[in-house]
């Protein structure tokens, strides 16, 4: 599977984003998805994920009750909604595909989300 991530820019502290991912092929509905995020100068980070099927969701704790992860099976997307954004929000955010839980083999490219003090 091929991923795109989009959707990201610059916003003032306490507005929002949503970020989508498109992916390629027909089996996207197999695929447990993820986003990760990394800030200037620091590691990747899980932010949120959903399983396959759309019903269990996680998130860091960071972004708890704040991002939102979602996924459209019709449509290969999946998104993430960023909501009361922090000037530390500010990263790369990349999505990523599994068949297996914590085990993302597909990656998108990243989309850059920047938020002003």
């Amino acid at each position: 599977v091929q991923l795109q991530a989009s959707g990201g820019g610059l916003v003032q502290a306490g507005g929002s984003l949503r970020l989508s991912c498109t992916a390629s092929g027909r089996t996207f509905s197999r695929y447990h998805m993820v986003w990760f995020r990394q800030a200037p100068g620091k590691e990747r980070v899980f932010v949120a994920s959903i399983t396959s099927s759309g019903i269990y969701k996680n998130y860091a704790e960071p972004v708890k009750g704040r991002f939102f992860i979602s996924r459209d099976n019709a449509k290969n997307m999946v998104y993430l909604h960023l909501n009361i954004l922090k000037p530390e929000d500010t990263a790369v955010y990349y999505c990523a595909a599994g068949e297996n839980i914590g085990v993302y083999d597909y990656w998108g490219q990243g989309t850059l989300v920047t938020v002003s003090s």
